[in-house]
């Protein structure tokens, strides 16, 4: 009787272990996309709980989208975004950014695990006139830069976050820390998608946002993803 129990005990043991390391692969395996750029490599994690963001961005980078798009728009302080396809043509001067595939993708906002810290991957998308539910871009996205803010400063961007969800997302207080120190772009929270991160190569996306750009944010001289390949599934 004693021995039936052991094997018992053993037994729960073992399925409780793998229950635990499934839900831990679950959280680890993640995707990896290396983005190769001019300036040099930025490695991507893309998040498991934005699956639709997370496919439909592989499928894009398998396809070779990315492999010459420029980062089309580079803002100071803010964030760098790339996307357009045709941009791998553009001419200088050319107003560029204003392409993508002729689908959207549901919005997978989750919020507040996911926010827009500094080295967030995020989907670019219309405005809330035209696009009421936040749909993203089917291939822009951006990496958030950032700057750091203070207390007061965070307030003032939770009331424009209340104003702009209806109150739907509070900043939790490891947010708002988070944010004064390492920044990011707190008032975009909630109302974007954050479907990944940078694991490697924020110093290449700080030299990006550096860059000298015209009067439409386009760098004056081209900063180009050179190519984009899935290195981790």
């Amino acid at each position: 009787m004693e021995m039936k129990r052991t094997i018992l005990v053993i037994m729960v043991w073992i399925v409780g272990l793998g229950a635990f390391a499934q839900t831990d692969a679950d959280t680890l395996v993640r995707p990896e996309v290396l983005l190769e750029t001019s300036m040099g490599n930025i490695r991507l994690v893309l998040y498991n709980e934005t699956p639709q963001h997370r496919d439909n961005f592989l499928k894009l980078v398998n396809e070779g989208f990315y492999d010459g798009n420029l980062w089309h728009r580079v803002i100071f302080n803010f964030m760098i975004q790339t996307g357009d396809s045709t941009t791998r043509h553009a001419q200088p001067g050319q107003t560029v950014g204003l392409h993508s595939p002729d689908y959207t993708i549901p919005a997978e906002i989750v919020y507040p695990k996911y926010f827009h810290k500094r080295g967030a991957l995020a989907a670019a998308r219309e405005g809330d006139a035209e696009n009421p539910e936040r749909a993203s871009s089917a291939s822009q996205f951006y990496i958030v830069y950032g700057t750091t803010y203070s207390s007061l400063s965070l307030d003032k961007f939770q009331e424009r976050i209340d104003q702009a969800t209806d109150g739907k997302y509070k900043m939790t207080e490891e947010i708002r820390d988070h944010y004064r120190k390492y920044g990011g772009t707190p008032h975009l929270d909630g109302q974007y998608t954050v479907f990944g991160e940078v694991v490697e190569g924020m110093d290449v996306v700080r030299k990006i946002q550096m860059v000298q750009t015209d009067d439409y944010a386009r760098p004056v001289d081209d900063v180009k993803i050179i190519k984009a390949t899935v290195v981790k599934r």
